[in-house]
């Protein structure tokens, strides 16, 4: 009997002695604080970028037009020439003989045409007093002319030594730089239409073209701009561009566009597109690497902080918070850097609330406490 009032008076107590041991329950943690704002909503002067490499707007392999062995090479190697300078010298000792003998032949031929002219003179009387036979006329008339056929080819051949003469001096066709040369002095070289060995290379250097690729996106856009009249097509107009150098930070050098391609590459999927650039400093040179930036036209955009922007794989996405505090993600297309912010093409609206401060601790719906911010502009 006593252990079956001790039992009861234990069951009794255990709910006291649990209630002594009990803690209050905790309150649940606030969510996390987060940076939003709306895109900063600017009309924009587009401009995109593209990579590519100065050449030359000409070069030119330099040959001689006559065969012969070089007697002297004019200029030094690597420096600037102009237009006609002089540039190697050939043994002129067997052209001059050529002409002179060509000048013989000449003075040969306008003799015989003056025989073969008085004869026809003193049979022309004879002719008509028929002391001739016609015959015997046309046939002085036919030498007076086969005389004057010789004399006319003597005087061409004359002409041909003469500018084969002249071909000894090898002269530049086109001003720029000069490359090393290819032959020294006392070398026997092959000159004409084929075969003619090379003497060295000359390229322009003002002004000099840029040569770049455009995607076909790019491509596909320019003609739509240009389909509405919001930019005008580089083929119809010289375009604004500008690039800078592989040490430079700015976009200091400006140029037009001149040219672009008439098709696409299918293997590539791009397009060829051509800048000009004035160069009297001689500062651009053909091969430098450099980066262009192309008038994309104005039109209004929706500009965001670069950081807010986060890359998941190929894809591009930026956070957005709902009016909940709850965290999503859009799928956006990027443009060029404009103002310091980043374009975005499409995928975001100019009423969504994006995660500009914070992004690294972002993920998709979690709970956050959204405090506003602002997107400012950088200077132009």
């Amino acid at each position: 009997m006593a252990r079956a009032i001790s039992f009861k008076s234990l069951l009794l107590m255990a709910p006291l002695l649990t209630g002594c041991d009990s803690k209050p329950a905790a309150t649940p943690a606030a969510p996390p604080s987060e940076t939003v704002a709306k895109p900063l909503q600017k009309t924009i002067t587009e401009w995109d970028e593209y990579t590519g490499r100065f050449a030359a707007v000409e070069t030119v392999e330099v040959r001689a037009r006559v065969s012969g062995f070089i007697d002297s090479a004019q200029v030094n190697e690597g420096q600037l020439v102009k237009q006609g300078d002089l540039l190697f010298v050939i043994d002129r000792r067997p052209f001059q003989i050529a002409v002179d003998q060509a000048k013989a032949d000449v003075e040969r031929a306008k003799a015989k045409l003056d025989i073969a002219t008085l004869d026809v003179q003193r049979a022309a009387p004879l002719a008509r007093s028929q002391a001739l036979t016609e015959r015997e006329f046309d046939t002085r008339k036919s030498v007076e002319r086969d005389a004057a056929g010789q004399l006319a080819s003597a005087d061409a051949a004359f002409k041909q030594a003469q500018l084969n003469l002249e071909w000894t001096e090898v002269r530049a066709p086109t001003s720029g730089r000069i490359s090393d040369r290819r032959v020294d002095p006392g070398n026997l070289i092959n000159g004409g239409e084929s075969g003619a060995t090379p003497l060295t290379v000359i390229v322009s250097t003002d002004p000099i073209h840029f040569l770049f690729d455009g995607s076909e996106t790019d491509f596909l856009r320019y003609l739509r701009l240009a389909a509405t009249g919001a930019r005008p097509s580089s083929r119809d107009v010289q375009n604004p561009v500008s690039v800078r150098l592989a040490d430079e930070t700015e976009y200091t050098h400006q140029g037009r566009m001149d040219f672009v391609d008439n098709a696409l590459n299918t293997k590539t999927g791009t397009i060829r597109g051509r800048a000009i650039f004035d160069n009297k400093n001689g500062l651009l040179t053909p091969g430098f690497f450099g980066r262009l930036r192309l008038f994309g036209g104005e039109h209004a955009a929706l500009l965001v902080p670069d950081a807010s922007v986060v890359s998941d794989q190929s894809r591009k996405i930026v956070f957005t918070v709902a009016d909940d505090g709850t965290v999503g993600t859009k799928l956006v297309e990027l443009g060029p850097i404009v103002y310091g912010l980043r374009v975005i093409r499409s995928g975001l609206e100019p009423t969504d609330r994006i995660v500009i401060d914070g992004v690294q601790r972002t993920h998709p719906g979690q709970k956050v406490t959204p405090e506003d911010g602002k997107i400012e502009a950088a200077a132009s």
